[in-house]
């Protein structure tokens, strides 16, 4: 989630997820492979495989793909050694970014995300530079009409969230990442579809943009998110309804 907290910014970017399938499940696949290197095939033994797992089944990935990527990350079917790295920088009006990749060769994606700061009014820093306005936690967006406000508020509180927001006839939650999986499994068990599910950085605080500050910032966001080995990109900011229509209209 790109710093986003309207439902309408959520949607949106699903939707773009959506129009670039084939990369998506490729940096799903690569997910997975790492969970599945460091800590084993098995998900009920594996929660970071497990999460891979959910993510992709709610991006419609094939279950084949995700069982070649499985056996990859075992060794079973040769593949590269990834690793996971967090580049930190600022972007246009100085919103801070943090962008999440998965690589077999950082030389090359950390110069690929530095030119991409870089053309696109921002700047690459160093590690620490950001990381400290964020904040790892447990989020889950819920669409208008998948539940009612107090069915919602009366189970993510009781199963260790620690906010709830009703944002234009949806929800959204956060928790500890200790208790993603048992808010997770309750969602699950309540028949409560989620369209977001994850563990993510989420900004202490946000910058609202208007539309010039959002048009920059969203094409940077955008040209990180297409690179083949970014996984996520947050920032601290927050794009208003009215201007995120205008944005969604230029596509």
């Amino acid at each position: 989630m790109a710093g986003h907290s309207h439902w309408a910014n959520i949607a949106h970017k699903k939707g773009r997820n959506d129009e670039k399938r084939g990369k998506l499940f490729g940096k799903l696949s690569r997910a997975i492979i790492v969970a599945a290197q460091t800590g084993g095939g098995d998900p009920t033994m594996n929660l970071s495989l497990r999460y891979a797992i959910d993510k992709a089944r709610k991006a419609s990935m094939p279950n084949d793909n995700i069982d070649r990527a499985i056996k990859k990350g075992c060794g079973e079917a040769g593949g590269q050694q990834y690793v996971s790295l967090v580049y930190e920088g600022y972007g246009p009006e100085g919103v801070a970014i943090l962008c999440e990749a998965l690589t077999e060769n950082r030389n090359r994606t950390g110069g690929e995300v530095r030119n991409l700061f870089e053309k696109n009014g921002g700047n690459l820093g160093t590690s620490g530079c950001v990381a400290y306005m964020f904040q790892r936690k447990g989020l889950f967006a819920i669409a208008p009409g998948n539940t009612s406000e107090e069915q919602i508020f009366d189970l993510a509180l009781d199963n260790g969230a620690d906010d709830v927001k009703e944002i234009d006839g949806g929800f959204q939650i956060t928790c500890s990442p200790d208790d993603f999986d048992q808010l997770n499994s309750a969602l699950e068990e309540a028949g409560i579809e989620t369209e977001i599910a994850e563990v993510t950085q989420i900004a202490d605080t946000e910058v609202e943009l208007d539309e010039a500050a959002a048009r920059k910032v969203t094409r940077l966001i955008e040209a990180l998110e297409d690179n083949d080995d970014v996984q996520n990109v947050i920032g601290n900011f927050t794009i208003p309804d009215e201007v995120q229509e205008v944005l969604n209209a230029e596509g």
